[in-house]
């Protein structure tokens, strides 16, 4: 032992100052054997155990395809039916469409025929109306010729001179007639100077009567429309103002007597585009009626002159039944005055009312106030009735209490508090 113990002492390297014996260097030796030997376990250790996880593994992963193989081949056959669920789905579909556009189809032909049978109902209904329509139209045409012959027939008549007087006297006396009173006029009346005019109107208070001549020279004005040149034209233009100058100096000369007719006489002429034509282009006429005092009126100018000589009739009326009217005023305002007496009668009494009233309410607010007060009083005397040195007098007694008013009296009767 002591021979090994020298032996495994002696030294065998140096290192330096460090001096190695050879038990140090086996027990090195030994120790990095004994360290090798732990990696060389450990490595096996550990590749062994990745072979384990590696199978593991490879297991797991052949389980996973062949749960996914399964949910595949599961899945495959839900799409299979699934497929033929939609193929059943779409075979009742199509065949409610098809039942659908059959009926459509159905109702869409009815359809069809019944508008096709109303629109021919209704065809024949415009055509009916149209049949009747042509009968009245032909009737209007025959009204039309009919109207044209009494056109001419008029025109016949407007040419002869005492039909055309008539005609135009026709229209000036219904003007008249509408517009004034029975008795305010007279037609044809014949005048001190023994001529006649067509119309005489009566004016009130004894004034002199209004002349109204109807005659026209209607001649001379269808010649100025019938040329048909310029010349033409001039020259008839010339026929008609001679025409109605002679026409205005016969009616001042006849017609305008001093004392019996006014200053001023009417010339009716029988059409308002007549009328406006004479304005328009014969200022000389114009100005000719004018210096003999004639004026010319149309069928609206002579309604005006007329409405303007109903309102003076009428204002002679009431001045003639003024007196009337007057007493009727004055017994009106009798009324009126008994009916304001009797309103400040009766504002007499409504005032005494209000004053009754107002002292009924002065007395009502005293009785409010003195109850008040009373109550006030029995509060007071049920709280000091509490304390033990305060007694209530007894029945039948009164009790002087003080108030602003004065002393009010109280009997208390003592019920047993």
């Amino acid at each position: 032992m002591e021979q090994l113990a020298a032996i495994l002492s002696e030294p065998v390297a140096r290192l330096g100052a460090t001096t190695i014996t050879l038990g140090q260097a086996l027990a090195t030796s030994v120790a990095v054997a004994v360290l090798l030997l732990l990696v060389l376990g450990i490595a096996l250790w550990r590749s062994s155990r990745a072979r384990a996880l590696a199978a593991l593994e490879a297991a797991e992963r052949s389980r996973e395809a062949e749960a996914r193989m399964a949910a595949i081949v599961q899945a495959q056959a839900e799409m299979q039916g699934r497929i033929g669920a939609v193929a059943e789905v779409f075979g009742a579909r199509q065949a409610e469409l098809t039942q659908s556009l059959s009926q459509r189809l159905d109702a869409m032909t009815g359809r069809i025929g019944q508008t096709m049978s109303e629109q021919t109902k209704s065809t024949h209904d415009s055509l009916a109306k149209l049949q009747e329509r042509l009968a009245v139209i032909d009737s209007a045409q025959n009204n039309i010729q009919s109207l044209a012959g009494q056109v001419v027939q008029l025109q016949a008549i407007l040419s002869n001179k005492q039909t055309r007087g008539a005609f135009g006297q026709s229209r000036m006396e219904a003007i008249v007639a509408d517009g004034l009173p029975h008795g305010g006029y007279e037609f044809q009346a014949t005048l001190s100077n023994s001529n006649r005019p067509d119309c005489l109107i009566r004016m009130p208070n004894g004034a002199p009567a209004l002349v109204i001549d109807a005659k026209f020279p209607l001649e001379s004005w269808n010649a100025i429309r019938d040329a048909g040149t310029e010349a033409d034209k001039v020259r008839a233009s010339q026929f008609f103002r001679r025409d109605m100058e002679v026409h205005i100096r016969a009616i001042s000369e006849k017609y305008l007597i001093n004392g019996e007719t006014q200053d001023t006489a009417f010339m009716f002429v029988p059409s308002e585009s007549i009328f406006a034509e004479i304005h328009e282009n014969f200022e000389a006429v114009i100005q000719r009626a004018h210096r003999a005092r004639v004026v010319i009126v149309s069928p609206s100018l002579l309604m005006l002159s007329i409405q303007v000589v109903q309102a003076i009739l009428k204002d002679a009326r009431m001045r003639e039944q003024a007196h009337l009217i007057q007493g009727e005023v004055v017994r009106l305002m009798e009324d009126v005055n008994r009916l304001d007496d009797r309103v400040r009668k009766l504002q007499g009494h409504f005032g005494q009312a209000s004053k009754d009233i107002d002292d009924i309410l002065v007395s009502s607010s005293k009785v409010v106030k003195r109850g008040q007060k009373i109550e006030a009083l029995e509060l007071g005397a049920e709280t000091a009735g509490d304390a033990p040195s305060r007694q209530l007098p007894a029945a039948n007694e009164s009790a002087s209490v003080g108030t602003k008013s004065g002393q009010l009296r109280l009997r208390v009767v003592d019920e047993g508090a």
